[in-house]
């Protein structure tokens, strides 16, 4: 039995992931998602929210569980016995940054192998920082993610909005005030 490990911060996870892993589940008798608990940027999801939407939108394949990691990620695949990790390839730019995560992995795991997907031509250009740049400026995410994580993208931008000073709409007296000065040159 041949276990894979297809670590990301999936934040969100997009049609983009849910192909490489579809793909993987295929090839591998059972395939471990790793969503990474802290990564070096900002987050819209917390690891419990990104497990869970992972959990959701992979619900269908039958070999695929997911697991929240920190550290290393040979360290992961070897806690779970992995044997290869995958990983998605959409352009050079992404082949010379796994190819180069790939030999360091190699040296401090050589018994691990990389295994990298090629993206399927209509999410070549798709990574989650466009997904949540596009949503953020309320335009059409419909074609890239799941309704599930739409629904919970709008939600959390919603609260990130009412959470940021000025981007709540002045009281109504405020209004009538700022409007009275405009009205009466006094």
């Amino acid at each position: 039995m041949i276990r894979a490990l297809y670590p990301g911060t999936f934040d969100p996870i997009h049609n983009g992931h849910i192909d490489i892993a579809q793909r993987a589940a295929s090839i591998f008798d059972e395939l471990v998602i790793g969503v990474y608990d802290a990564p070096p940027k900002k987050l819209l999801f917390n690891t419990a929210e990104r497990v869970a939407l992972v959990r959701g939108a992979l619900a269908h394949l039958s070999n695929c569980s997911i697991v929240p990691f920190v550290g290393l990620t040979v360290e992961c695949a070897r806690t779970i016995d992995a044997r290869v990790i995958v990983r998605g390839l959409r352009n050079l730019a992404d082949f010379e940054f796994e190819s180069q995560i790939g030999l360091a992995n190699r040296k401090m795991a050589p018994e691990i192998e990389l295994c990298c997907l090629i993206s399927s031509t209509e999410y070549i250009y798709l990574s989650s920082t466009i997904v949540k740049e596009v949503a953020g400026l309320h335009g059409d995410i419909s074609s890239w993610v799941q309704p599930a994580i739409a629904q919970a993208m709008a939600q959390r931008l919603a609260e990130n909005r009412a959470d940021l000073p000025g981007t709540n709409p002045p009281a109504k007296k405020s209004v009538t005030k700022t409007r009275s000065k405009l009205t009466h040159h006094g």
